[in-house]
């Protein structure tokens, strides 16, 4: 956590605190609800641009889906020669 977001959860807490001391319970609350939201918005945005990029995460999928097609080479293959089998007696049929 950065210190700009101590700093502004400690303002947070002030101007919360205050609120309840000053004002009416029920306002103070929204005060505090919609500052705690909007701290934990700024929270959880903080390292937005830390992510991996489109790219990086489309080559790992590449990568993933290629090693995936190599692990099943073989029974696609056995599924591909039942198939060109199936519509080669499909035909035979059809021609008498």
């Amino acid at each position: 956590m950065s210190k700009r977001l101590t700093v502004w959860g400690g303002v947070w807490l002030a101007v919360s605190v205050a609120a309840f001391l000053l004002l009416d319970p029920i306002l103070a609350s929204f005060i505090a609800i919609v500052g705690l939201c909007l701290w934990v918005v700024a929270l959880m945005a903080s390292d937005w641009d830390r992510h991996s990029t489109f790219e990086q995460r489309e080559l790992a999928r590449a990568r993933r889906r290629a090693a995936q097609r190599e692990k099943t080479k073989e029974a696609r293959a056995r599924d591909r020669a039942r198939w060109e089998a199936h519509q080669q007696r499909k035909g035979d049929r059809s021609a008498q």
